[in-house]
C-alpha cells in the first residue's frame, strides 16, 4: 500500500498487517506448504503443530476454558454464525436477535425461520447503541439462543456481554457472541463473561489474513456440523467425529491461513491489548471530534469510549458513496459507504435509504493519518478552515 495512502477501513479488514504476519505467511508456503491433521509425516506434523500453537494463543488471549479444541477454525465469522446458527437451532426454537446485527446473523435467522420453523424474536435498539431492555426480557422468556453483537460495525457500540449473557441464562437461553469486531480491539474473556459460543474472523482486529475464522463452544454444549466431510481421522464412520475439533472442521484448513493469524495474535500479546486499545480510544476521540467541528457533518457513532475504533457519519452536502469515492480519489483516504451489511442499525439511525461513511481505525493508524481525514472531509463537505490538533475542541456536545 502506497505511504501516501490512509488506510481507515479496519472494521472491513486489516489490509496493513504487521511484517511478522506476512513473514508467517511466506514461510508457511516456503517451508512447510502441508495441511494440518492430514498425515503422519513430519510436513504434516509440523503444519498441525502451527495449527495447535493458534489455538492455544487464542485460548489465552480470549481465556478460553478447557480443551483448546473446542475452538474450531472455519473460513471468516459468516461461516462460524452460520455454523453455530444452524447447528443449535430446531424447528420450534426461539431465537432473540438485536438491532445491531449484522447481516451474518440476520440472513441466516430469516432461512431458519422459513426452512426450519424458527421463531425470530426482535429487540429493537437505540442511537446510543443501547437495547430496549423490557422487550429483550420478553424476548428471552421461552427462547432457545441469543445472539450478541460485541460490538456494533456501524456505530462501533459495545453491548454489555456479561450482563446480557446472564439475563439470558437466568431465563434459560444459549447466547452466542458475534466479536468480529471485539475481538483484538477489547477485553474479551470467556470465564469471565460466561456466553456459550463465540464466533469471530481472524483478519479484522487479529491482524491474520482472509480465509480464517473461529467459531468457540463451550465444554458440555453441542453444535451440530454445517459441513460433513473429510477430517484427517475416524475416516471408516459415515458420521462426523463427536470429537472436537474434528467434529466442525470438515475439509482443509488454511494452513498458510492459520500461520498468519497465529503471527497477529502474538503480536497482539506482544504490544499488550490495553495498550493498543486505549491508543485506538485516543485517536478515535481525536477522529470523532474532528468530524464534528465541520459544518455540514453528522456524526452517527456515540463517543463509546469502551466500545470499537470507529466512527461513521454522513455530509449534508455530499452524499455517502460520492464522498468516499472522493476521498479516495483527491485524498487518498480510504473508507466504507454504504449500509455496512447491517441494515437494521441504518434504519434505527435514520440512513437505510442513503447509507453512511465510515471510517474506522487500527493498529497502524497514527495522528496524522485521523488529521488527513479530518481535513479531507472538510474540503469536500465545504469547510473552509483547514483541521489542526490543536484547534479541536473538546468541550461536551
Amino acid at each position: 500500500m502506497s505511504h501516501q495512502t490512509v488506510y481507515l477501513d479496519y472494521a472491513a479488514t486489516s489490509a496493513v498487517r504487521p511484517k511478522e504476519v506476512v513473514d508467517a505467511v511466506a514461510r508457511y508456503l516456503t517451508g512447510l506448504g502441508g495441511t494440518p491433521g492430514r498425515g503422519a509425516h513430519r510436513v504434516a506434523a509440523d503444519s498441525g503443530r502451527i495449527a495447535l500453537r493458534c489455538r492455544m494463543a487464542l485460548a489465552r488471549l480470549l481465556n478460553l476454558p478447557g480443551d483448546p479444541g473446542r475452538l474450531a477454525f472455519t473460513f471468516n465469522a459468516t461461516h462460524s454464525l452460520n455454523t453455530a446458527l444452524w447447528g443449535v437451532l430446531r424447528a420450534g426454537d426461539a431465537v432473540v436477535v438485536t438491532a445491531f446485527d449484522h447481516n451474518s446473523v440476520l440472513r441466516p435467522v430469516h432461512m431458519l425461520a422459513r426452512e426450519r420453523g424458527v421463531e425470530v424474536r426482535f429487540v429493537p435498539g437505540y442511537t446510543d447503541g443501547s437495547l430496549d431492555e423490557a422487550a429483550l426480557d420478553r424476548a428471552l422468556a421461552g427462547a432457545r439462543l441469543l445472539v450478541i453483537n460485541a460490538v456494533s460495525n456501524v456505530l462501533g457500540t459495545a453491548l454489555p456481554v456479561r450482563e446480557l449473557t446472564r439475563r439470558a441464562h437466568d431465563a434459560g437461553a444459549l447466547v452466542l457472541v458475534d466479536a468480529a469486531q471485539a475481538v483484538g480491539h477489547l477485553s474479551i474473556d470467556a470465564e469471565r463473561d460466561g456466553f456459550d459460543m463465540l464466533a469471530f474472523s481472524g483478519h479484522k482486529g487479529l491482524l491474520g489474513p482472509q480465509g480464517v475464522g473461529c467459531l468457540w463452544v463451550r465444554p458440555g454444549i453441542d453444535v451440530a456440523p454445517l459441513l460433513a466431510g473429510g477430517t484427517g481421522g475416524d475416516s471408516l464412520s459415515p458420521e462426523m467425529p463427536a470429537a472436537y475439533p474434528d467434529h466442525l472442521e470438515a475439509g482443509t484448513l488454511n494452513g498458510p491461513g492459520i500461520a498468519g493469524l497465529l503471527a497477529g495474535v502474538e503480536f497482539i500479546e506482544r504490544q499488550g491489548l490495553d495498550s493498543m486499545r486505549a491508543r485506538a480510544t485516543a485517536l478515535k476521540q481525536r477522529l470523532r471530534e474532528g468530524l464534528l467541528d465541520i459544518p455540514g457533518v453528522r456524526v452517527l457513532s456515540p463517543a463509546s469510549p469502551d466500545g470499537g475504533a470507529i466512527v461513521t457519519f454522513v455530509s449534508n452536502i455530499v452524499d455517502p458513496p460520492t464522498l468516499a469515492g472522493r476521498l479516495d480519489r483527491e485524498f487518498g483516504v480510504l473508507t466504507r459507504a454504504g449500509l455496512h451489511c447491517a441494515p437494521e442499525v441504518h434504519r434505527l439511525i435514520g440512513t437505510a435509504s442513503t447509507g453512511a461513511v465510515r471510517m474506522s481505525i487500527g493498529w497502524a493508524t497514527t495522528e496524522a493519518d485521523v488529521d488527513s481525514a479530518i481535513d479531507a472531509v472538510a474540503s469536500l463537505a465545504g469547510a473552509r478552515q483547514m483541521h489542526t490538533g490543536a484547534a479541536i475542541g473538546y468541550g461536551a456536545r
